[in-house]
């Protein structure tokens, strides 16, 4: 009983087993929906690649997973953003909708943190789509390759329904 009032009964998070560099890595959806060109985003900054080439997902619920295994490199005080690094060291940036960062993080819950490692799959945020169809410009999520000048190719897998942590929508090779 002293433990759970103290919460010395809560486990430590299992570490997480990284898979070794091979120069490719293949991303899951991060998000349920459908995949889009980046074209599609009704922002600039990522519709004209301004922050580096991927791929956008129309969500159709609120739960954001980890494309590939990672470190979570940044984690946006607002929630709305996660910055990842693969064993490669591709980087990624998944920011959820569009003008979501002017919600100051209401509807938002980070199941990370800076420095955590993850595992293809493994929860990262959750949000309310209602209230961000509500707040926000839109719900459309961009999955960015930030480092583009470390990367050789990018391989996108466009216009299909996507479940998260499952579908591939990108392979990246890096230099």
């Amino acid at each position: 009983m002293l433990k759970k009032l103290f919460g010395l009964d809560k486990k430590e998070k299992p570490e997480v087993q990284m898979p070794e560099a091979d120069g490719k890595d293949v991303l899951a959806s991060p998000l349920t929906g459908s995949v889009v060109p980046l074209s599609e985003v009704p922002d600039p900054t990522f519709a004209e690649k301004m922050m580096g080439d991927g791929i956008a997902v129309k969500p159709t619920n609120g739960t954001v997973v980890a494309p590939v295994h990672a470190e979570v490199v940044q984690l946006f005080p607002t929630k709305h953003a996660v910055g990842l690094k693969t064993v490669n060291g591709v980087e990624i940036l998944i920011h959820i909708g569009i003008e979501t960062v002017n919600m100051q993080g209401e509807g938002f819950k980070a199941f990370v943190e800076q420095g955590d490692k993850v595992a293809k799959g493994d929860k990262l945020i959750e949000f309310d789509m209602s209230l961000v169809e509500e707040k926000a410009e839109s719900t459309i999520t961009p999955v960015i390759i930030t480092n583009g000048d470390a990367v050789e190719s990018v391989e996108k897998e466009e216009g299909t329904d996507a479940t998260a942590g499952e579908t591939t929508v990108m392979t990246v090779t890096v230099k």
